[in-house]
């Protein structure tokens, strides 16, 4: 089952996607909010088997993002072995952990500001683990991934020089920008994916940039699901963003974004964004 928000910002309604078929989730669920990814998509699935959800259409209609504002955005740096080595590191010993903040929620085709100055705005396709269950202090016997309730496609958009230069040693600052985590077009309960083996891809004016699979991760969603609950407790509706692969600007490889720019991201079962980008002067 797939689960959106459609509808002008701030107006999104909830609807689901079973068997190809849309339905309008919003009289069984007021959003996708914190109190739902517990027991909510279980509900809404059998209420779509039962016939209970009237069928909908989103032809024509804003994809807004994937999860409304709420729960906590936690992001893990360098996870890609070969993302390291072109950012001129090795591969951590332990996953390295940064937060996003609520602002930087987005639709997957919403424009996207460049900062005011910036000269180095950069994309990173990401895909991101939806929590489910709480989890807390789980062990190597516990199984992480029945706290993952889904699967969703995000850009962790970056502003290098707030996140190297100017960070004071938090990458945070550079992360931060308002809509700069477009979210989805969809969260794809767990069931549906398998995270091990996703093909990755983003490109920048319709040529290629990243091309990899999470099979490459050097930490896998399970690993971290259990090595965060160590440090925090994962409620449900929280936000994992698992790293990027090679193939950024920050490589030196590529330029970074300008005005009128236009990049897409796909990751495999869990559709397509794209964005264009406008000066923030």
């Amino acid at each position: 089952m797939r689960m959106m928000r459609v509808g002008e910002r701030g107006r999104e309604r909830p609807v689901v996607e079973v068997d190809g078929q849309h339905y309008d989730a919003s009289g069984a669920v007021a959003d996708y909010g914190l109190d739902f990814w517990a027991d909510g998509p279980a509900r809404l699935a059998e209420a779509a088997r039962a016939g209970t959800l009237p069928a909908t259409s989103v032809e024509g209609e804003r994809v807004g993002a994937a999860l409304p504002r709420g729960g906590a955005l936690i992001c893990i740096g360098m996870n890609y072995a070969a993302h390291a080595a072109e950012s001129g590191s090795a591969p951590p010993e332990r996953p390295i952990i940064f937060l996003k903040s609520p602002a930087t929620l987005a639709g997957p085709d919403d424009e996207v500001t460049i900062p005011r100055g910036s000269t180095k705005t950069d994309w990173e396709v990401e895909l991101g683990v939806v929590i489910g269950r709480e989890a807390t202090n789980l062990g190597p016997q516990d199984d992480a991934l029945a706290h993952v309730a889904g699967y969703v496609l995000a850009n962790d958009l970056s502003e290098r020089t707030f996140q190297i230069e100017e960070s004071g040693g938090q990458w945070s600052k550079g992360k931060c920008c308002r809509g700069f985590l477009p979210l989805g077009p969809w969260v794809a309960t767990a069931d549906e994916v398998d995270p091990t083996g996703l093909r990755l891809r983003s490109w920048v004016n319709g040529e290629p940039r990243q091309d990899s699979s999470t099979a490459d991760m050097v930490f896998s969603v399970a690993d971290l699901v259990r090595d965060l609950s160590r440090y925090m407790t994962l409620e449900p509706g929280d936000l994992i963003l698992t790293g990027t692969p090679e193939g950024v600007a920050l490589s030196g490889r590529f330029p970074y974004l300008a005005p009128g720019d236009v990049v897409e991201l796909e990751i495999d079962g869990l559709g397509r964004q794209r964005q264009s980008y406008r000066s923030g002067e």
